[in-house]
């Protein structure tokens, strides 16, 4: 419960981060992005999406999807009182509550990427459908027993690297392509900078979910082994200072110029890419994952400018291309390494991407189609907080606009 309260305080480390990357008049905009997504992301775990989750494959089942019911039903002991014994080590309740925290961050990833013009009200309805549906069936794969689960290697994601991050991540890479990127964004064919808002605020934000970690891939031992949990938050903190200096100095001798979004985006990098695996790597792997993760991040930034594709937060490079990194880390480093685990974690990123991509892309383009899911030039230009909340984040520091 602890670190499910962990985790929840990462809902503040993403909105930090992402209203510090982006310009003052889409901040409203953005922190009601992130608050609709924790307390619907919520009630739809509670609904539907937990027992889509864990539906409890049968036997001989093809382990793709299974459905448990609606709503939450705690198991009851003979005498009708709550089963208290449900896991070792903690109840039903925790359970759910725990992994309605990660539900939630997955829709959130998305929401950074697609920032400064996407229309509000398409976007609630897409993280309706992708956390309340494919996210959890997505889930079940891996964490609910399914197929993914099944192989004789089965595939191996200890607390999301991929499950949560790329499904985010494909999703974001999805969004952003339909989207189309920022007015002012590219210039002849040049990408061009559009300067976060407020830095200060961005770097506490990388601080908060680092914190965060602790519960998200501590929490994920499922229990208070101290070994376990004591190495899996060595192995989480080292990978994260890796892939923060390792792309600082990247970039550095890249782009000539010491770059602090880099560095913190180095850092969140590094924690992704060591989140499916960190229960099994050695301080020594741990560091080297980190900061393969942390120089991914600064070929991917770049990679992705040059596509035109506009994540004005780096949720693209962080979340899918360190997620990747990190799934397939796990058959190349520590206590699972083999040809054969090498193969299952290829299998299970493949998966995921499939389901990911189709499943963004029918909800995304149905909704540009029919109801169009970016906002008018006039809206992005004057910014999405007057005209879709009629509110300033700063009426009393509001800029001459002569």
């Amino acid at each position: 419960m602890i670190c499910t309260a962990l985790v929840f305080f990462m809902h503040m480390g993403f909105a930090f981060l992402e209203i510090g990357l982006t310009r003052q008049k889409n901040t409203i905009n953005i922190l009601f992005k992130n608050i609709f997504i924790i307390t619907v992301g919520l009630l739809l775990y509670a609904l539907v999406g937990f027992n889509l989750m864990y539906p409890g494959f049968a036997e001989g089942s093809s382990g793709i999807f299974g459905f448990a019911g609606f709503g939450l039903d705690s198991p009851l002991t003979a005498e009708g009182a709550l089963d208290l014994s449900y896991n070792e080590g903690y109840t039903y309740w925790t359970d759910f509550l725990f992994q309605g925290m990660f539900a939630a961050t997955a829709a959130t990833i998305v929401s950074g990427a697609v920032a400064e013009r996407i229309k509000i009200g398409p976007f609630m309805i897409f993280t309706i459908l992708y956390v309340g549906l494919i996210y959890p069936i997505a889930g079940s794969w891996k964490w609910g027993a399914g197929f993914l689960d099944m192989r004789e290697t089965p595939f191996y994601d200890f607390a999301g690297s991929t499950l949560v991050h790329s499904v985010g991540g494909w999703a974001a890479l999805v969004a952003v392509w339909l989207l189309g990127s920022r007015i002012g964004k590219y210039k002849d064919g040049k990408p061009q900078a559009i300067p976060g808002h407020n830095i200060p605020l961005a770097t506490a934000g990388v601080l908060i979910l680092w914190l965060g970690w602790f519960g998200f891939n501590g929490g994920s031992v499922l229990s208070a082994d101290p070994a376990l949990t004591s190495l899996t938050l060595v192995t989480t903190c080292l990978a994260a200072a890796a892939g923060g200096v390792v792309a600082a100095l990247v970039s550095t001798v890249m782009f000539k110029n010491l770059d602090l979004t880099m560095f913190l985006n180095g850092i969140l990098g590094g924690l992704v890419g060591i989140t499916a695996g960190a229960d099994q790597m050695s301080p020594t792997d741990a560091i080297i994952i980190g900061a393969v993760a942390g120089a991914i991040i600064v070929f991917a930034v770049s990679l992705i400018d040059r596509l035109k594709l506009d994540d004005p937060v780096g949720a693209i490079a962080v979340h899918l291309v360190c997620g990747i990194w990190g799934t397939l880390a796990v058959g190349l480093f520590g206590e699972l390494a083999s040809g054969a685990q090498f193969v299952s974690q290829l299998v299970g990123v493949g998966s995921y991407a499939a389901i990911c991509i189709v499943s963004s892309f029918v909800i995304l383009y149905i909704l540009k189609v029919t109801v169009g899911i970016r906002v008018s030039e006039k809206e992005e230009l004057e910014g999405l907080d007057g005209h879709e909340h009629g509110m300033d984040a700063y009426p009393d520091f509001r800029m001459n606009e002569h």
